[in-house]
């Protein structure tokens, strides 16, 4: 039992987990504008996804503590290694005109770990309500605008509708962990439950999620795509409201993670139905 549990952790930690939740909005988009599987961009995104994330998750600690790592951390370093050369045999095998278009998320990327700001100790992830932004804007470009751009698919209104649906999509995955990082955050990071607390800040999730229902229906026609959505935009909103500071161990990383790839293979389920 405890090594089941021991590899659940390092699929979570390792941000693998993370990653499969970013593969699935890639594969919404391409089913959503009837695009073809783009392998080379979609393993690239999901490397790309797990090298950036332990990155930003990691890369402060393994500074301050390199001689003294724990096992599990220098593993993960190790695996990160390897999925970064992953993220560079497939980003040989995509266009560079793609890769320059994806060059403002990595820097979004980058600056939200590295210092650069008030003589180099502050960076994006602590400037108030900036880091949810900043989040939701790099899974948009990497999801959704960068598939669209590889298959050079015009942006029209259904994009801008659906663009816009993903952004605010994301900024409500997001929410719950912040929640639960209430107690933890700094006095100065000022996120959303922190300046208007837990109760609005689920009332402001289901306010833009029925935004986003309305976008759905505004910018698709067909029940395969609607139901499957509907599906999905019940359980955000359950998992939303049933968020809470002191929540389990997994609720927010694993479950809420979770969220996308239920949706994607509900779309799979009506779609071959």
């Amino acid at each position: 039992m405890k090594s089941i549990k021991n590899i659940v952790d390092f699929y979570i930690n390792s941000s693998v987990h993370v990653a499969f939740a970013v593969f699935s909005f890639v594969r919404i988009t391409e089913i959503y504008f009837q695009l073809p599987f783009q392998k080379n961009l979609n393993f690239f995104i999901f490397f790309a996804t797990i090298t950036g994330y332990n990155f930003v998750k990691y890369a402060g600690v393994a500074k301050l503590h390199h001689r003294s790592l724990t096992n599990s951390l220098k593993i993960i370093q190790f695996f990160s290694f390897f999925c970064f050369l992953f993220m560079c045999y497939f980003a040989a095998q995509i266009q560079i005109e793609i890769l320059l278009y994806s060059v403002p998320f990595y820097c979004l990327t980058l600056l939200y770990a590295i210092p650069f700001l008030s003589g180099f100790s502050k960076n994006l992830r602590e400037i108030s309500y900036l880091k949810i932004i900043i989040v939701a804007l790099v899974w948009v470009g990497f999801t959704f605008i960068i598939p669209l751009l590889n298959t050079s698919t015009p942006f029209g209104i259904k994009s801008v509708l659906l663009g816009v649906q993903r952004f605010l999509l994301v900024i409500v995955l997001l929410l719950p962990f912040d929640i639960r990082d209430v107690k933890y955050d700094a006095i100065s990071l000022q996120t959303i439950p922190k300046k208007i607390g837990v109760l609005k800040t689920k009332q402001l999730g289901v306010l833009l999620l029925v935004i986003c229902c309305i976008l759905e229906y505004l910018a698709v026609e067909t029940n395969s795509l609607y139901l499957p959505f509907l599906l999905f935009f019940v359980m955000i909103i359950v998992f939303l409201i049933r968020s809470k500071m002191d929540q389990s161990k997994y609720y927010s990383s694993f479950w809420v993670e979770s969220l996308p790839i239920f949706w994607w293979l509900f779309l799979l389920g009506f779609l071959n139905f």
